[in-house]
């Protein structure tokens, strides 16, 4: 077991007892799968009371339909966005008349697959948080896609509230997206975790261009490769993939020309042909290293 040593289990509780001791933090935290392993945190190191308003984990899919409604896959982003949906519109009426003056709201919001006694299927997340930087305004959110690499159940679920800790202080306290994405993977050496996706949005990020940040999960050694569409879409490769045939054109496209488009129209119509597949269920990607950016 890959257990955390004493010196990085201070370094999360650390984290999270500051949120803890922050009067301007309130919110709710949602897990699903993994345990409610980062809300344990905050709970573990005292003060909870002032910056926990809910938990909640609706195991059961019936529960969980119940709450935020039928999905395809209950791991996948839009799940997680639903999740945040609901738990943040339900905070906001529940509590803005009496904390809304004075506190900033936050949700958390996590629907895992960690390794279980009967399947050894690819364990990961999706993870999630929406909050307020000043009372009352409009709310800004980050999303990140985690494959846990642990063999041990228990060890996935450490190292998954290891990272959601991590996220929480990065929102709150991290202003420039780089260093929030540096400090996902403290106190977890790099073999536990990956992150391979991460998206920005709302006011405090209205500037930030998500290619740059997937960049950065490359550049910083916490995944071996991102993806993003043509419009400059964020997307974990799973999302893609699923049930897809993939055509692959490497190269540098500095810039994209007729040639790298003539070659690659030849390679869609062969491909098509010989494998007897339609457009629909190709996916088309063009492959680059950070060496031709």
């Amino acid at each position: 077991m890959q257990r955390m040593n004493a010196e990085m289990d201070v370094g999360t509780n650390k984290k999270a007892f500051q949120i803890n001791l922050d009067q301007k933090k309130y919110g709710t935290f949602a897990e699903i799968g993994a345990g409610q392993e980062v809300a344990r945190r905050f709970f573990h190191v005292g003060g909870a009371a002032g910056t926990v308003a809910k938990t909640m984990s609706a195991y059961d899919m019936t529960f969980s339909d119940a709450i935020y409604g039928t999905a395809d896959r209950y791991v996948s982003r839009n799940r997680l966005r639903t999740m945040l949906d609901h738990e943040y519109k339900l905070l906001v009426e529940r509590l803005d008349a009496k904390f809304g003056g004075e506190r900033t709201f936050f949700v958390f919001a996590d629907t895992v697959a960690a390794r279980s006694f009967k399947q050894h299927n690819e364990s990961h997340g999706w993870l999630g948080v929406r909050f307020q930087s000043e009372t009352r305004s409009a709310p800004s959110e980050i999303i990140i896609h985690v494959r846990m690499l642990d063999e041990a159940n228990v060890d996935q679920q450490e190292a998954l509230g290891v990272v959601g800790v991590n996220l929480l202080y990065g929102a709150f306290y991290y202003h420039q997206p780089e260093k929030l994405i540096a400090s996902l993977q403290e106190n977890l050496a790099d073999e536990r975790i990956q992150v391979d996706m991460v998206k920005f949005s709302g006011p405090d990020y209205a500037n930030v261009d998500n290619r740059l940040m997937s960049l950065q999960l490359v550049s910083q050694g916490l995944t071996n490769a991102v993806m993003f569409t043509a419009d400059g879409e964020s997307v974990q490769p799973a999302e893609v993939f699923y049930k897809k045939a993939i055509l692959v054109e490497r190269g540098s496209f500095r810039p994209v020309t007729y040639a790298t488009n003539d070659m690659l129209n030849g390679a869609r119509a062969v491909f098509l042909n010989q494998c007897e597949y339609s457009e629909n269920d190709l996916v088309v990607l063009m492959e680059m290293t950070l060496e031709n950016l």
